[in-house]
């Protein structure tokens, strides 16, 4: 009988611990999105080389395929490409799914000089359609791949 009873609640607990730590993991990839967030508007490069994988790939608005962190900042922060004025993204979807999460929605940007590679004018807003996907490495979350792309303005 006591088997039973402490069977019934792990049962019963067992669910609701899970949805507590997926809880608690979105929070903390969500913090860890605006921080990346705020690292690409700042261009610190310092920061970024923490919240990317050493596997980071983006598929950009430039219709280019970066492949490993160093080239990501190399083909976009160091080059200028990434050099905003402003920078805000409204999350529309987030799902954690094991060592893995996805964040989808809306980005606006204010680029500080001219992209046309990517799309982006000097003092124009630009809006994209984002989808970042995180890993869990080593205990912290990590931006492991990237697709944004420019909204044609009409």
């Amino acid at each position: 009988m006591k088997n039973l009873t402490i069977l019934a609640a792990l049962l019963v607990t067992l669910p609701i611990l899970a949805r507590a730590q997926s809880g608690s993991d979105e929070a903390a990839v969500r913090s860890a999105d605006d921080q990346e967030r705020i690292a690409a508007l700042n261009r610190d490069t310092v920061a970024l080389e923490r919240l990317w994988s050493d596997q980071f790939v983006v598929n950009a608005p430039n219709n280019r395929v970066a492949i490993g962190k160093r080239a990501v900042l190399d083909a976009f922060v160091r080059s200028g490409i990434i050099n905003f004025s402003s920078f805000e993204r409204q999350i529309e979807f987030v799902r954690v799914d094991g060592d893995f999460a996805f964040i989808m929605g809306l980005e606006t940007l204010v680029p500080l000089s001219d992209a046309p590679s990517a799309g982006l004018r000097a003092g124009q807003p630009t809006q994209r359609r984002f989808t970042n996907i995180w890993k869990r490495e080593a205990g912290t979350w990590r931006l492991y791949a990237r697709h944004a792309n420019v909204i044609p303005a009409r």
